[in-house]
């Protein structure tokens, strides 16, 4: 904009950054200014004054304030151009999810996020009153994708779940949107295994090809998705990481953040992929409705996929027999009275199903490299935040 008139330039005294204006003029093209055109005699109408400094400086090529002091003020902060092109890469993610899956046949569904029983059959659930009944925000869709799977054979569902997990780490929120999948009629695990890396594959890409500028004004470069993706069985894991870091894990029914990091160097170095799948995570661990391997009933046909040495994505093959699934829950000490109307489903026929579900905040912070997943949740809960 080319200002030289003194009432229009009057009209910006005492103006601060964020003051929105309205702006008429004559449209010029100049190949050297921001966009290509200038704006010449432009008539200024002051549609909402700023009269004092915002709680940091958003004209800034970088956002300088700590992590607490950016989300205290996120309303302001998340006007920043490197805020707003984090979180286009995360509607783009969703888009992207959507767009494989319709393609692929699936019908997407939207669940219940209050419910009457706590679906991973834990303690860390968020209790509600409602209407003098007990209740609980949903810790998952799954018993509902299930259900669907029955009625549409391939369904998915974008939408938040809540874990009352008193974690304050870097990878763990208390809300987060889950992209969740089930599909029937599967050979065995590895079916979800393939449709997975496929979706991966096109969610890259579809992020290369549509939002290069976000891309490159965060300095973000997409990994190459290894064909096929490297796969370990969590036995064989353990022992590699006892064998390479020195660290006798064998025995433990699950992968610690830093077995996960370890397993990540493994797959760099070893498979020179980003992207690893553990499979077989023990019985012990995994929920009750997780299909157990019949060659050693210690394990499942569960996994995980790891990215860049963090787990992004559970799934699993998941038990379609009526008689197995209620003597599951009996074997975890649940009362199958308690899961009537999920039993009800299994007890009419299901095929043999399976699926997975993506963290998509967490995706979004292993692709970008920021270094807590607070940073690519639009406004966190975690176990000290209720606002903004």
């Amino acid at each position: 904009m080319v200002l030289t008139d003194p009432q229009e330039l009057a009209k910006l005294k005492g103006l601060q950054v964020e003051s929105v204006l309205a702006v008429a003029g004559t449209v010029v093209a100049e190949p050297q200014a921001p966009g290509g055109v200038e704006v010449h005699d432009p008539h200024l109408t002051v549609l909402s004054a700023v009269s004092e400094p915002p709680p940091f400086e958003l004209n800034k090529p970088v956002l300088k304030p700590n992590l607490d002091l950016f989300l205290d003020h996120a309303p302001i902060g998340l006007r920043h151009p490197h805020k707003r092109a984090l979180f286009r890469l995360f509607a783009a993610l969703l888009a992207a999810f959507r767009e494989f899956l319709d393609g692929e046949g699936f019908v997407e569904i939207q669940t219940p996020k209050l419910v009457g029983s706590a679906t991973e059959g834990g303690a860390n659930v968020f209790r509600v009153d409602y209407f003098g009944r007990p209740a609980f925000l949903a810790q998952s869709p799954q018993f509902y994708k299930q259900i669907m799977v029955g009625v549409f054979e391939r369904v998915y569902e974008v939408g938040p779940v809540f874990r009352a997990e008193p974690h304050d780490t870097i990878r763990h929120t208390n809300e987060y949107v889950s992209l969740d999948v089930e599909m029937g009629f599967i050979e065995d695990h590895h079916t979800v295994m393939a449709l997975l890396a496929r979706l991966m594959r096109h969610l890259l890409a579809r992020l290369q090809e549509q939002h290069g500028a976000e891309l490159a004004l965060l300095g973000v470069a997409l990994p190459v998705i290894a064909d096929p993706i490297p796969i370990l069985h969590f036995r064989d894991a353990q022992a590699l990481i006892r064998q390479r870091f020195g660290e006798d894990c064998r025995g433990e029914p699950d992968l610690s953040p830093q077995h996960e990091r370890w397993l990540g160097e493994i797959a760099r170095t070893d498979y020179a992929s980003d992207f690893l799948f553990v499979t077989g995570y023990p019985t012990v661990k995994r929920p009750f409705y997780t299909y157990v391997d019949p060659q050693d009933p210690t394990y499942t046909y569960g996994f995980d996929l790891l990215f860049r040495g963090c787990e992004i994505a559970t799934g699993g093959q998941r038990v379609h027999n009526y008689a197995q699934l209620v003597a599951a829950l009996e074997q975890r000490g649940l009362n199958p009275a308690d899961f009537a109307y999920y039993l009800e489903a299994f007890k009419y026929g299901m095929p043999p199903h399976g699926g997975f579900a993506i963290g998509a905040e967490r995706l979004l912070m292993q692709l970008t490299g920021v270094e807590n997943l607070r940073e690519t949740t639009l406004f966190p809960r975690d176990t000290s935040r209720l606002t903004p």
